[in-house]
């Protein structure tokens, strides 16, 4: 056995580190490939989900420096407001009618967010891809991926469109990657965040479950079935997921790599929503981030994977609800 464009053999230390090289490489790439199919087909169904709510309010645009970010406002302008921010691939309509609602019923405006790559907001080309394969391989030797923005250029964008509506200060609900966008601007902003919310997101802790641990079933039940996978993305892509979004913002959370020393600086009063059952990022993820923020909540759901099912999202809603409402704005700090 020989190394290619070499003739030297390799030795038996050598054979050991390219074989722990490799698996970890497959193990990084399995990982991805779970991101991206679980995040595009794992909410079977959704059977509720619908958008002409959000629809029927316009879409408006923020440009600073040629950076194009798409936002929406919808209830009483009042109101305090909280900013949604969905996750990987998601654009702003993934949130869906109910939810929205169930937050403008509790006494919020809300402000949403198209986050780059998605909805209304700027579109990079396909050559803008990063070659996954590569920059996973230099992750996994401890090299800086490539990225075409990250997820500090996401949590900016977000005070961006903060400052276009003159909102000095709003509570802060974060999906996925958006929890961690949503961690970003709770840490590098705290005097822009009132309330922080990160549902079913990560510190990407470097001691955590890798992502997708438990995903090779569900990965081999959707590469077997192509109509059900055609099926499934056109719904998606309705629901306003890109899965071309999905390579960039996968390197923009590696890039970031295990932000648990900035999390644990966050101060806002923290509600951290896990589901027990999540596929994507185990339960452990929550805890770990309700764990290093002082003074925060955790609820984990049983039945909740990593989504927010329709039987779940009412006491999901009730308890944001809730905490929103126990740290208004104007209240101060004894």
């Amino acid at each position: 056995m020989t190394r290619c464009g070499q003739d030297k053999a390799l030795t038996r230390s050598e054979i050991v580190e390219e074989t722990v090289l490799n698996k970890k490489l497959y193990a990084s790439l399995r990982g991805a490939l779970a991101l991206v199919l679980l995040v595009l087909y794992s909410p079977s169904g959704w059977p509720d989900y619908t958008r002409d709510y959000l629809d029927q309010h316009p879409i408006e645009i923020v440009d600073a420096n040629g950076v194009e970010i798409a936002y929406r406002r919808i209830g009483p302008m009042d109101a305090e407001t909280a900013v949604l921010v969905m996750g990987l691939g998601a654009s702003h309509a993934v949130w869906g009618d109910a939810f929205v609602r169930g937050i403008i019923a509790s006494g919020f405006q809300v402000l949403l967010i198209d986050n780059r790559d998605t909805g209304g907001s700027i579109r990079y080309a396909a050559e803008d891809n990063p070659v996954l394969w590569w920059q996973l391989l230099k992750h996994q030797v401890g090299l800086p991926v490539s990225t075409t923005y990250r997820l500090k250029d996401m949590a900016e964008d977000v005070i961006r469109v903060m400052d276009e509506v003159g909102l000095e200060k709003a509570h802060l609900i974060g999906a996925s990657m958006g929890g961690m966008i949503a961690q970003v601007v709770a840490v590098n902003n705290p005097e822009r965040t009132q309330t922080l919310v990160s549902i079913m997101s990560s510190t990407w802790g470097e001691h955590l479950p890798e992502p997708g641990r438990e995903s090779t079933a569900a990965i081999r039940d959707i590469a077997d079935n192509k109509q059900a996978v055609q099926q499934r993305a056109e719904v998606m892509r309705r629901m306003g997921f890109h899965s071309e979004a999905i390579p960039r913002q996968v390197m923009a959370i590696l890039r970031a790599g295990d932000r648990t020393e900035s999390v644990a600086t966050i101060k806002a009063p923290t509600l951290v929503i896990h589901g027990r059952d999540d596929r994507l990022l185990s339960y452990e993820h929550g805890e770990h981030t309700a764990e290093i923020i002082a003074g925060s909540k955790l609820i984990i759901y049983d039945g909740m994977g990593h989504n927010i099912p329709e039987d779940v999202r009412p006491e999901i809603l009730r308890e944001i609800g809730l905490w929103l409402n126990a740290n208004p704005i104007g209240l101060t700090e004894g």
